[in-house]
């Protein structure tokens, strides 16, 4: 079985650091990803996926990256069944995809300047 996948996108948002009760280091981001077809229209679609990062991969993306910046992401696509108590059972349960970075280059970005 092989759970891969790799992504080319911009990024929707600077990325920013969470840390979780346990001590480790987060991010989601979003990333606009152009679909290699054009609509009925003629114009390029665009998905937008969102990613986790950990500990590290969190920290360098953070540290080099900024929204609109052009990013590569391989990683792992993760399931996980969120549930909403407002609906009945049958309708409460719903499947969200995830994808877990394992590696992110930096395709155009820079470091950020400091303000000191």
């Amino acid at each position: 079985m092989l759970n891969e996948i790799v992504l080319f996108g911009r990024l929707v948002s600077d990325p920013e650091i969470k840390e979780t009760e346990s001590g480790k280091k987060v991010s989601n981001i979003t990333l606009a990803v152009n679909r290699s077809f054009k609509n009925e229209y003629g114009i390029y679609e665009t998905d937008f996926i969102d990613c986790i990062l950990w500990n590290g991969i969190a920290t360098n993306t953070s540290e080099y990256c900024k929204k609109g910046d052009l990013v590569g992401v391989k990683g792992r696509v993760q399931s996980t069944i969120v549930s909403d108590d407002s609906k009945s059972i049958d309708e409460s349960k719903k499947n969200e995809l995830q994808i877990v970075a394992e590696k992110v280059t930096f395709l155009s970005s820079k470091k950020k300047e400091s303000n000191d």
